[in-house]
């Protein structure tokens, strides 16, 4: 439920840009936006992190996009969002010697600290890929391509990198799961 409520406002921006335009596009995705970190509050108690920077972000840049009625706000936003989780991710790595996704779900799942920076590195490679595909399809393809790719695309991508990491991690729940059982 909670990540189909995420997937909302891009379902809806991109049918109102398909349909009427940028502009209106663009401010259909900010009050979608708003409404939705609104329900988020009300159903979940609470917003994560991740869904605020998120959410502001498409706030202010669909905001730019629906003014300048340009869609290059928009493209940005997935780039710098993509690099910021990136940077993030490789600082907790290397600066701060925890992987920031162990301190995100080392409560719920025990693996050696390899694992979890194998983990950490695979995402920030991900945002990274992501970054530089976002970069290409914005700057050589049209908007229309490029807003097909935002919202198909990227999240196909999400979904295969949310498979990998549930294979990846395969042996080591099973793993968990008979030290659990015993």
């Amino acid at each position: 439920m909670k990540k189909l409520l995420e997937f909302i406002p891009l379902i809806l921006f991109f049918i109102i840009y398909k349909t009427y335009g940028i502009q209106e596009g663009a401010i259909v995705l900010s009050v979608a936006t708003v409404v939705q970190l609104i329900l988020l509050k009300i159903l979940y108690k609470q917003i994560e992190k991740s869904q605020w920077i998120m959410g502001i972000s498409v706030i202010i840049f669909g905001l730019l996009t629906a003014y300048f009625n340009d869609l290059t706000f928009l493209k940005w936003k997935v780039t710098l969002i993509n690099a910021l989780f990136a940077v993030v991710l490789l600082t907790s790595q290397f600066g701060f010697k925890k992987p920031i996704i162990q301190a995100l779900l080392g409560k719920e799942l025990t693996l050696p600290q390899s694992t979890w920076e194998t983990l950490n590195l695979g995402w920030a490679g991900f945002f990274i890929l992501c970054m530089v595909i976002n970069i290409i399809i914005g700057q050589f393809f049209s908007d229309d391509v490029w807003t097909t790719f935002k919202v198909f695309g990227l999240t196909g991508l999400s979904l295969v990198a949310t498979l990998v990491t549930v294979i990846y991690l395969y042996p080591h729940l099973k793993l968990q799961e008979e030290n659990n059982g015993k």
